[in-house]
């Protein structure tokens, strides 16, 4: 088994997997969730430590968990702030992801994680003009700072989804990441929109190392507009249809605040 693998593309966007790297570093550095380790990088390429993988198992879960709170702790300048020194764009795939150094979480999620993907998948036709219509009157809710809080910027992966997440036999190692400051439910909220095994056993884990606010749950809908709204840009009108059912319970929800 090779010790390390490379990607390639010749036609990756400028400092894309220059882009890659700084984000594994940085999260890395935070000394939580173990990142796969970057061997090297350059134009066009990236050279990365092999992963073994195994079947995932509860315990690895749990304390994958508790790390990924460490991880988020570490924090950010600001929310939509790019990885430490890291003068570069950033991605979420391979679509270009908007920076900001905003204090206040929901101006910044709305403008910047939700709308401009939106405007893609209208493009796409992944969404009716009566779904964005609803994602346009659940991002106004957003911005308001409805659902701010007091949480400082954590520092996330900001694209975890269960393929993202290797079982490894020494536990979960983080690949891909489209690491910026954001709020911690975001990755959690990523988590369950793809069907992460063990699931329960990384909240409870993750729990156990930074209780969340009350009514997280219920939040979860709102987390999830980031990722649907870049599915529905790329993938068509099944994420449409999701995002939309997900802004309506986010308009339901700031209802009862």
């Amino acid at each position: 088994m090779p010790d390390t693998i490379v990607k390639s593309n010749p036609d990756a966007p400028p400092r894309f997997f220059e882009a890659e790297a700084a984000g594994l570093e940085w999260l890395a550095s935070a000394g939580g969730a173990r990142v796969v380790r970057v061997v090297n990088v350059a134009p066009g390429s990236i050279e990365l430590e092999h992963v073994p993988t195994t079947r995932p198992d509860a315990e690895s879960a749990r304390a994958f968990g508790a790390a990924l709170a460490v991880t988020h702790d570490a924090g950010a300048d600001a929310f939509g702030a790019p990885p430490d020194d890291w003068d570069g764009p950033l991605f979420i795939g391979r679509r270009p992801l908007p920076q900001a150094r905003d204090g206040a979480w929901g101006e910044f999620y709305a403008r910047d994680r939700v709308l401009p993907y939106l405007e893609l998948a209208i493009e796409a036709g992944g969404i009716g003009r009566g779904g964005a219509s609803i994602v346009r009157q659940a991002c106004d809710e957003i911005a308001t700072g409805r659902f701010d809080d007091d949480d400082p910027p954590s520092r996330l992966h900001g694209d975890l989804w269960n393929g993202n997440v290797l079982w490894s036999p020494e536990g979960v190692v983080l690949i891909d990441p489209a690491a910026h400051g954001g709020h911690r439910e975001t990755d959690l909220a990523m988590l369950a929109l793809f069907g992460c095994p063990y699931l329960e056993e990384i909240l409870d884990g993750y729990l156990s190392a930074h209780p969340l606010r009350a009514g997280w749950r219920e939040r979860i809908p709102l987390h999830q507009l980031h990722p649907l709204a870049v599915h529905a840009a790329s993938y068509g009108r099944g994420y449409g249809d999701v995002l939309a059912d997900a802004a309506a319970r986010v308009i339901a929800l700031a209802d009862t605040r």
